[in-house]
């Protein structure tokens, strides 16, 4: 990895904005989940959590996310799991509804813990998450149209917590509270990815990067990674 795309990278991790985040409550199709992932690495957030029962989102937010590795994906198989586990976190949640008491999207205080609920593209967000959230907001809506694709809607609203934060100078400080374990990964797979994919495929442990963003790992994983399958077998 040369000095710049390490400098990039270690900037980057250090702007992270931990206390922001999505959760997508049976969000169902794939371009959406993408989208909203990608918003998501766009203004700063390291993980988003999503809500399907059973094995379906696991398989289908994998897939969806495939293209960026940069956000992690935490699934739950309920919404009261997900709003709890963000909650512990001192997180207030927005619920994107039409109510009689939602406010104007811009008129919330994106500079606290904010988690943004989205809904499920046809139903919209369950009576149930309904009940566990803070504060409904609405996007001003003048034409005759109800509502925008869901993940047009979080672009709107996470680029407005984006503007309130920069406004607060929150991206200007360090934010990374990666423990080392998850930041060495993320610096050797947006480093050496194709080395990554290599030591994913053999099993590996990830090696430690140094402060000069170089690879540091002892001759047996080396010697492991440059192993081929068929002197694995004769050892066999």
């Amino acid at each position: 990895m040369n000095s710049q795309r390490f400098a990039r990278i270690s900037e980057m991790l250090a702007r992270r904005q931990h206390d922001l985040t999505v959760c997508m409550e049976q969000v169902h199709k794939p371009h959406n989940v993408s989208a909203v992932i990608r918003t998501a690495d766009a203004v700063g957030i390291p993980h988003v959590h999503a809500v399907w029962p059973g094995d379906r989102m696991r398989t289908m937010v994998s897939a969806s996310a495939g293209s960026n590795s940069w956000v992690k994906v935490i699934t739950h198989r309920t919404i009261g799991e997900a709003v709890g586990a963000v909650k512990a976190q001192g997180m207030q949640v927005l619920a994107t509804h039409l109510s009689d008491t939602a406010v104007d999207f811009r008129d919330i205080d994106y500079t606290r813990p904010v988690c943004i609920l989205m809904g499920q593209e046809k139903t919209g967000i369950t009576r149930e998450a309904l009940a566990l959230a803070d504060q409904d907001i609405i996007i001003p809506m003048l034409g005759m149209v109800q509502s925008l694709n869901v993940s047009v809607a979080s672009a709107l609203i996470l680029y407005e917590a984006q503007r309130q934060r920069q406004i607060a100078g929150m991206y200007q400080r360090s934010h990374c509270l990666l423990d080392n374990q998850e930041q060495q990964r993320l610096l050797f797979e947006g480093g050496y990815p194709v080395l990554a994919r290599v030591a994913k495929q053999k099993g590996l442990p990830c090696p430690h990067i140094n402060p000069q963003g170089q690879i540091e790992a002892d001759d047996d994983w080396w010697s492991a990674m440059q192993e081929t399958e068929r002197s694995r077998k004769m050892k066999r």
